[in-house]
């Protein structure tokens, strides 16, 4: 379910898994967003050319590497293989035999089989419809700092960084809105796709939202910071959006999650937010066997993912239950009649507990959110969720809007993951989630016999609410500061200016005038990097040192003393060689 307030789905609002994405209200799912309809998967085709009535599909789990034998097996047993994941052992296939998941489970080599719904798989798995491309709305220029923004801190951690370009971070949502103007400045689309029905659909479009949760979401983690609309935690990080939300439904099965995941680590996303459960059930138990080879497949792909590089980070989900005292789900499950059923703690809500998966709750503007799920030692932090008045981010179309949810709370934190990580180059995941328990403030319970646990450490908010600044160094720089975010083009064999225009500063400029640099480009030894004073003098801050290395993200400290500090200050790059090319991504003076 999604963290927000949106769908069932998604936390908050549509039935479907979302963790929280609706207008301002909190949503029901786990994580409060409303679950959008997700892009239907282009991948290979099935090998079933033809949708029968009844066609149900399966997670079938083997041992990795492989599964010549057990996808045979599926072929010669009633089923068709959808999609494979060998290198985790994981096979999605399909098949309309009642029979078919009980003969499998005795075939040798399969370890578990596990229906994935108890609805039908849609007729449009087989040739899914590329979602709509919305015209876009104009916003006039001004970008105020939002309440969620200053709570965290992250209005003062721009003035230290806003984040690497060379840092993917990947929104596993109900897809997300590539022209919005807010967006587009930092969208990848060579890494972005559907995985709707379980494998990637990477025509281009496929991963548009198909509804307005998955564009929330991202523009809280990575919104531009370009003068207008809103401004995301990590501002200058690269969004991926991959699609796991189905049309229509809005639901996020198992083999979506499991293809996400898979995506993830493939593509070099260094954190992916999750502001969903996996559908149709809100806790999988592990004494059910369709249940169980849900979590198995689904946690198998998330250590897929962290393998390699890749930290999950996931909404708690909107139902304000005690995750660490589970009871009763009437729930579930959620694509067709749910039932009341007894469940202990050994069921989980997936992926928001599966090892490794960083949970995050929900905050007003001091106390949990009223809707936020918690739990002692399931809580990892918290952050801004919105109550009353909901966050403010974009919506598609070139729109904007609030909405409320767990899965409002988790984007906060995955911007800040991303900062840490664009801080921390070649930061693993286990050294990030150590990272965001360090750099998170305490919160004390409030007088509330559900609150468990220390100041330190409790049910309500974990480690504490997440603090931008903190994580990338504590305070800002002293002293006035002035940036130019806009892209200039580094061609071979030439040079490139980017100006910064100086003015109501005092006097001359300090002797430890901090220059900020992002440039990203290939074979850095190809380049020299000079900072141009008002007067024309040079100081060199770059000398084609670095060799084959990629990119320089740094702050060199000059002695320009003898400046007068206003004026037009210029960053010059000079490419000295053929073959590799680049651009200035953003730079920045404070003096």
């Amino acid at each position: 379910m999604l963290a927000a307030t949106l769908g069932a789905a998604l936390a908050f609002g549509a039935p479907a898994a979302l963790a929280g994405t609706a207008p301002v209200s909190p949503s029901g799912s786990p994580a409060s967003a409303p679950a959008a309809a997700a892009p239907r998967a282009a991948a290979p085709t099935s090998q079933s050319a033809t949708w029968v009535a009844g066609t149900r599909a399966y997670l079938v789990i083997t041992t990795p590497g492989d599964t010549t034998a057990v996808r045979n097996a599926i072929t010669a047993n009633g089923g068709t293989v959808f999609q494979s994941y060998d290198a985790i052992g994981v096979i999605v296939a399909h098949s309309a035999s009642g029979s078919f998941a009980t003969t499998m489970r005795g075939v040798s080599g399969v370890q578990q089989v596990g229906a994935t719904r108890t609805s039908d798989v849609p007729a449009d798995a087989y040739n899914p419809a590329l979602p709509a491309n919305p015209a876009q709305a104009t916003t006039p220029t001004g970008e105020p700092v939002r309440a969620d923004m200053t709570q965290i801190k992250a209005d003062q951690a721009w003035a230290v960084t806003t984040g690497s370009s060379t840092v993917k971070v990947g929104i596993l949502d109900t897809g997300v809105d590539d022209q919005h103007q807010d967006l587009a400045p930092n969208f990848n689309a060579a890494d972005s796709a559907s995985c709707a029905y379980g494998k990637p659909d990477t025509r281009t479009g496929a991963w548009r939202d198909v509804g307005t949760h998955g564009t929330h979401v991202a523009g809280t983690v990575a919104a531009a910071k370009n003068g207008k609309g809103v401004i995301g935690v990590a501002p200058s990080v690269k969004i991926s959006s991959v699609r796991i939300a189905e049309p229509t439904s809005s639901l996020f099965f198992a083999e979506n999650t499991v293809c996400g995941f898979m995506w993830a680590g493939d593509h070099g996303f260094k954190v992916t937010n999750n502001s969903y459960y996996t559908d149709p059930w809100q806790f999988n138990c592990p004494d059910n066997a369709d249940q169980a080879a849900i979590i198995e497949g689904v946690k198998r792909a998330q250590e897929y993912a962290e393998s390699k590089g890749s930290l999950q980070v996931a909404a708690a989900g909107n139902s304000n239950i005690d995750l660490a005292n589970k009871t009763t789900d009437t729930e579930s499950p959620n694509d067709s009649t749910p039932v009341t059923r007894t469940i202990t703690n050994a069921c989980l809500d997936i992926p928001t507990e599966l090892p490794g998966v960083v949970t995050v709750s929900a905050m007003g503007t001091t106390a949990k959110a009223s809707y936020s799920n918690y739990g002692l030692n399931v809580i990892d932090v918290t952050a801004p969720g919105g109550d009353s008045t909901g966050i403010y981010s974009t919506l598609p179309g070139g729109k904007y809007g609030s909405m409320s949810g767990t899965s409002m709370a988790s984007p906060h934190v995955t911007g800040v993951a991303a900062l840490l990580a664009s801080t921390n180059p070649g930061i693993t995941p286990a050294q990030l989630r150590d990272k965001l328990a360090v750099q998170a403030n305490d919160i004390a319970c409030p007088s509330d016999t559900r609150c468990k646990g220390t100041t330190a450490k409790n049910g309500f908010f974990g480690e504490g609410q997440v603090d931008a600044l903190k994580a990338v160094g504590s305070t800002p720089p002293p002293g006035a500061y002035f940036e130019n975010l806009g892209d200039f083009a580094i061609g071979d064999n030439t040079t490139v200016e980017s100006p910064i225009t100086v003015s109501g500063v005092t006097g001359n400029a300090p002797a430890t005038l901090k220059v900020g640099v992002n440039i990203v480009h290939t074979y850095i030894g190809d380049l020299k990097v000079d900072l141009i004073a008002p007067d024309g003098t040079v100081y060199t801050v770059h000398n084609r040192a670095g060799g084959s290395a990629d990119n320089i993200n740094q702050v060199y400290t000059v002695n320009a003393s003898a400046e007068v500090a206003n004026g037009t200050w210029k960053l010059r790059v000079n490419d000295n060689a053929g073959g590799d090319v680049g651009k200035i991504d953003s730079w920045n003076l404070t003096f």
